[in-house]
């Protein structure tokens, strides 16, 4: 596929139980299943020819010779695909007799990977039967289904554009699982081939794992288990088919299914890469490695085009579902520590806000109301100052002012407008030429006028810009830019206006509720350019500088995952289709690049401000980008979509 994304595929089989001319058939079936789907590597059940739950049958030559015959005969079904199949298999060796992977393409057996942990618990102790793999160094190749093959338990296949490595079941649950150094040594996707019974509870705990390895290794991980037809005796196999990314599960099957099932999803690589340029603690590991993995080169696989099936949030930093309200509830307590800290640290109780009505200014008085609460300090110690300008309209200065009262907070209101009528004479300014200057002219008597008032109180001034605002440059220099602590510097716009329902939400004053939920419903504006001739709302910032959902998923995969254009524009296409169109699409694209390098300067210099999720753009902290760097690589990609 394009675009860094790779399709891989988790098949559970049905079974019989010591019947490989059974099994394989229904191997071979689900194979070419996956070589439709387009996915370049599948991985099949621990065991999946003879079965699990064999036994001491287990050790019979019989099954024995009819699992190598029914391996050389999937081999021979398979050869016409240039895919990877990894199916499990009992193999005899030097005496001793293994739990292995086998890996086939295009008729050939790349290798063959042994079980490294042997289990010694519960109804079937493998160690009864198999030898673990780990201690297994053979220097020549075996010779197994009529084909001269490798055998050992750390090996790395790579196929031209990526590497994986395979572990099997009891592997992964083991203290150092195998995938670890595999993924250390290059191995960026890993498959496990498993036969994991179920009990009440074991399935989330499952579920738990593999998604933690996954981001421990920052791979992906394609996890598949024994299904309907192995449950025997004691025993019930539900068939887990599990697809995690760097810690977070994107797609799996149906459980306790009575049917054969194939989950296929896409890897994105690019990210993974992302992950572990960005993480100096994956390449301190790699030193001193032990065991080292044997490096298999594998056939070239077809790359296919294909539809990407899996699903991208439109709204990438706000959680779905339950995890909305822990969300919530944990950003703002990420604040409150914050500003808590710098109160007391300096010895501090009164602060300044610029509080306008709108989205920013609201979430910060909400975020400094609980400060004060938790702190027991009084809310009078808390400032807000409103500052009515050439722009400001009825709405949103009376939701100030309402806000303010039933918080119980200082209220001041200082007007701008003849501190900046006379501004411009004394700049020679035309009040009728609405521009630049008639706008940051009126930011920066506000921040002035607040951080005056501060002085004056021995206060600080709260900072209300927010991170999409600091992505943008959407902020007047040395005005609204500044502040003495930025308390939504690490919150994106589209949070801050889902925190602000929260809170109107979580709230048990109606009249608060009220207000708050008409500030979540207000244009978001700057109002700085006077009002329409009807006292609504004529400057809106997203007419300006385009949609900030947009802009937050653009945001996020470029700093977060290290998307280029092209790849985000097409994400972005297939996120929005049917909202925005691809013109739309790529004309904000090209807006944030070309306004995130034009403005770094001010982030440059930004005050302190809590990290609240994994996107900060504080210049002490997770983003260090040069005033000066060129746009033109990113620009010359937009123009190309």
């Amino acid at each position: 596929m394009q675009h860094g994304f790779i399709k891989v595929g988790a098949a559970v089989p049905l079974v019989s139980v010591a019947d490989p001319t059974y099994n394989v058939e229904q191997l071979i079936t689900l194979a070419h299943l996956a070589h439709e789907q387009g996915a370049e590597v599948t991985v099949f059940p621990e065991l999946c020819i003879t079965g699990y739950t064999c036994g001491d049958l287990l050790t019979q030559q019989t099954l024995l010779y009819e699992a190598e015959a029914a391996v050389a005969r999937f081999a021979q079904a398979t050869e016409a695909c240039d895919n990877i199949y990894i199916i499990g298999a009992p193999i005899y060796v030097c005496g001793a007799l293994y739990n292995c992977a086998v890996i086939v393409q295009q008729g050939r057996i790349l290798g063959i990977v042994p079980k490294c942990y042997i289990p010694n618990y519960g109804e079937f102790s493998e160690r009864r039967w198999f030898t673990t793999g780990y201690n297994l160094r053979m220097e020549d190749n075996i010779r197994y289904a009529g084909q001269s093959v490798h055998i050992g338990s750390y090996q790395i296949f790579h196929t031209g554009r990526y590497a994986f490595g395979v572990e099997i079941c009891e592997d992964l649950w083991s203290v150092t699982p195998p995938s670890s150094a595999l993924a250390l040594q290059g191995a960026e996707v890993i498959f496990n081939l498993s036969a994991s019974d179920e009990v009440t509870g074991k399935h989330d705990y499952l579920r738990s794992l593999v998604c933690q390895q996954s981001a421990r290794c920052m791979a992906g991980y394609v996890y598949s288990s024994c299904g309907y037809g192995e449950s025997t005796t004691d025993l019930v196999f539900a068939g887990n088919a599990l697809i995690a990314e760097n810690g977070t599960m994107i797609a799996h099957g149906e459980r306790f299914s009575f049917e054969a099932q194939l989950v296929c999803s896409e890897i994105d690589l690019d990210k993974l890469r992302m992950e572990r340029r960005g993480n100096t603690t994956f390449a301190t590991a790699q030193a001193d490695l032990y065991p080292k993995a044997t490096h298999v080169h594998t056939a070239s696989i077809t790359e296919r085009e294909g539809q990407l099936t899996r699903h991208f949030a439109p709204l990438p930093f706000v959680p779905q579902g339950e995890q909305l309200d822990v969300h919530c509830n944990e950003v703002l307590n990420i604040q409150v520590a914050a500003l808590s800290k710098r109160l007391t640290h300096i010895h501090c109780s009164k602060v300044v806000i610029g509080i306008s009505g709108g989205l920013d200014s609201t979430l910060a008085l909400l975020a400094t109301v609980r400060t004060f609460d938790r702190l027991g300090l009084p809310r009078t110690g808390i400032i807000g100052v409103t500052m009515p300008g050439f722009g400001t309209t009825d709405r949103t200065y009376q939701n100030a002012l309402d806000l303010m009262r039933l918080l119980g907070v200082t209220l001041r209101e200082i007007s701008v407008k003849e501190a900046c009528i006379q501004h411009f004479k004394d700049i020679e300014h035309d009040i009728n030429v609405h521009d630049t200057t008639y706008e940051n002219s009126q930011a920066r008597e506000r921040t002035q006028l607040l951080m005056d008032v501060a002085n004056r109180e021995n206060a600080i001034v709260i900072g209300t810009g927010d991170l999409s605002e600091l992505a943008l440059g959407w902020a007047t220099y040395n005005g609204d830019h500044m502040s003495m602590y930025g308390m939504n510097a690490g919150i994106p716009k589209t949070l801050v206006r889902y925190l602000v329902q929260w809170e109107a939400e979580h709230t048990c004053d109606a009249e608060v509720r009220t207000i708050l939920l008409d500030i979540v419903n207000t244009p978001i504006s700057p109002e700085l350019i006077p009002a329409k001739a009807d006292g609504t709302i004529k400057q809106k910032t997203e007419d300006l500088v385009g949609p900030y959902e947009l802009h937050d998923f653009f945001i996020y995969h470029f700093l977060r995952s290290g998307y280029t254009p092209k790849k985000i524009y097409y994400l972005a296409c297939l996120t929005f289709d049917g909202q925005y169109d691809e013109g739309t699409i790529k004309k904000w694209l090209t807006t944030f690049f070309r306004r995130f390098f034009q403005q770094q300067f001010k982030r440059s210099c930004l005050p302190d401000g809590p990290k609240v999720g994994s996107v900060s753009l504080s210049p002490r902290g997770d983003w260090r980008m040069p005033s000066d760097a060129s746009a033109a690589s990113w620009l010359a990609e937009c123009e190309e979509l």
